[in-house]
């Protein structure tokens, strides 16, 4: 009897402690790729930009009424240009560049990113009054400042910039360029003193107001050691300052800090985690003798007193069918091109309920092909979905779902002569490897490709179906790899290119994404 009570004793607590975790945040507060944040807050509302890379649109903005629970609300541009590196053209490429760490702000009723893109060699400012339904102005300007933190401060504005020996920049009065003969010089000698040695010195600059102190927040990587917080603290815009450690030991670091309407304080960073990205975390802070004191007894914690997690669908990633209502838009702003697309060659309402990817080159890589539409993958599971009409691809068409990064896998339909094939391939050896084909003798066909990543686990299982209820794996499994050359998270894609005759065409009827897959570890 008592051995009964006991064991329901043992599990009223179970049930109470994860009845608590439910109604709370826990981190990663966003289990997906959301690098290089920039937070503001308007009355009750925060506002983020992020890192997306070679993806267009680009700069996503993102908005939270909780600090937990975010959706995509607009982005600072369409393009950056119409360089080949931008649209993938004449063999050139932007993978792993891009525009990189960007900074928000709201001043005098304006909100503004500025950002910087070593493709381009430029530094670009965006303004709106509407940051989320307005159209975004650019100015650009060189050279590109690295990792640059736009500040306010006097009726003046100013880029804090650099690695290591971090310099300010005077801007002009309308935010267009450098101002000539205005303060350009070094702001911090040595930033990165507080860690040395290290493998990577004091970057990805942001700065805060408190108490009339200026606090710049910067990420450094010691030496045999992760990645690490440095603050540091200065009476005076232009210094002296003086620096130490702000969180060390939890490979959790690069962002700022928040304070919440009702006088909490928070700093939101990221974590490298692997295949599936960069991803935010919050961690609360305290202020004491002027400085800001990140972490609980210096940990991250797991819970957060704050609302809890909600999906990530819709507000990160959703689902699509491709169909659309007189006044849509034509692509939710969950969905980013890789590179500048080909607005003539792809389209919602050539065939209503389906997207439709032309082709009007010969691509002979994977990587190499235009059009490619992603959307983020997201943890600890993921899967992505579509229903694909082949039956207008033609001779050496390649088309399908993937699993993109350096390092990718596809699972799609190809046609040889007159003959379709289902395919998986593989890039895990850095060399595109077909590892099964299986004749194909129907013009719809269903794909899936499930993604892990569990404890690190960063496995992605390939799938097909001939009638969306049986479904059948195909290829292998692939190891999932995060990469510097393309330096983001893995991503779902639809794709289609040609590599001997272009002109054809294939239409996806939908895309679906889940927080579920079949295969377990």
């Amino acid at each position: 009897m008592r051995r009964n009570i006991s064991l329901a004793v043992l599990l009223m607590a179970l049930l109470m402690t994860f009845s608590a975790y439910a109604q709370k945040a826990h981190n990663p507060i966003v289990f997906a790729d959301v690098p290089d944040m920039s937070m503001i807050r308007v009355g009750n509302t925060y506002y983020m930009s992020s890192t997306t890379m070679h993806m267009n649109p680009g700069v996503p903005i993102m908005k939270s009424t909780d600090l937990v629970n975010w959706e995509i609300v607009n982005y600072a541009y369409q393009t950056l240009g119409e360089m080949d590196e931008l649209s993938l053209i004449n063999g050139k490429s932007n993978y792993g560049r891009g525009s990189w760490a960007s900074s928000i702000r709201y001043h005098n009723g304006m909100y503004y990113v500025a950002t910087f893109a070593q493709t381009t060699g430029k530094t670009y400012i965006f303004k709106t009054n509407d940051i989320e339904k307005g159209k975004w102005q650019k100015s650009e300007f060189k050279p590109a400042f690295h990792d640059c933190s736009l500040v306010f401060d006097n009726n003046r504005a100013f880029l804090i910039t650099g690695g290591g020996r971090l310099q300010i920049v005077e801007l002009n009065d309308d935010l267009t360029g450098v101002k000539e003969g205005g303060i350009n010089q070094v702001l911090i000698e040595n930033a990165s003193a507080p860690t040395e040695p290290n493998m990577l010195k004091a970057e990805g600059s942001q700065l805060f107001k408190h108490d009339g102190k200026y606090y710049l927040f910067n990420i450094s990587w010691p030496r045999g050691k992760m990645r690490t917080v440095i603050v540091h603290r200065a009476d005076n815009l232009f210094g002296p300052w003086e620096g130490r450690i702000a969180l060390q030991d939890q490979g959790v670091a690069q962002g700022s800090i928040i304070d919440t309407p009702d006088g909490r304080w928070f700093a939101y960073l990221f974590q490298d985690h692997g295949a599936v990205g960069r991803i935010p975390f919050l961690v609360p802070m305290k202020w004491e003798d002027g400085w800001p004191v990140l972490g609980v007894n210096g940990k991250v914690p797991e819970t957060l007193d704050l609302p809890a997690n909600k999906s990530l669908i819709p507000g990160i990633v959703n689902n699509d069918e491709f169909t659309r209502k007189k006044g849509e838009p034509a692509l939710p702003l969950v969905w980013q091109w890789n590179h500048n697309p080909d607005n003539k060659l792809w389209s919602v309402t050539e065939r209503p309920g389906h997207l439709r990817l032309k082709t009007a080159r010969i691509d002979t890589l994977f990587l190499k092909s235009r059009n490619m539409l992603t959307q983020r993958t997201f943890g600890p599971v993921c899967s992505g979905s579509t229903l694909l009409d082949v039956s207008k691809l033609r001779d050496g068409d390649f088309a399908g779902l993937c699993a993109l990064q350096h390092k990718f896998g596809l699972v799609g339909v190809k046609v040889v002569g007159n003959s379709k094939y289902v395919y998986m391939v593989s890039n895990k050896t850095e060399k595109p490897t077909e590892l099964q084909s299986i004749p194909l003798s129907q013009n719809k066909i269903y794909l899936k490709i499930e993604c892990d990543f569990r404890d690190r686990t960063d496995v992605a299982n390939f799938f097909y179906s001939l009638d969306g209820k049986k479904w059948n794996a195909i290829g292998a499994s692939l190891k999932m790899e995060y990469t510097l050359q393309h330096f983001m998270g893995y991503r779902f894609g639809l794709y289609n290119y040609s590599s001997k005759n272009p002109g054809g065409y294939a239409d996806f009827d939908y895309f679906h994404i889940s927080d579920k897959i079949s295969v377990n570890k």
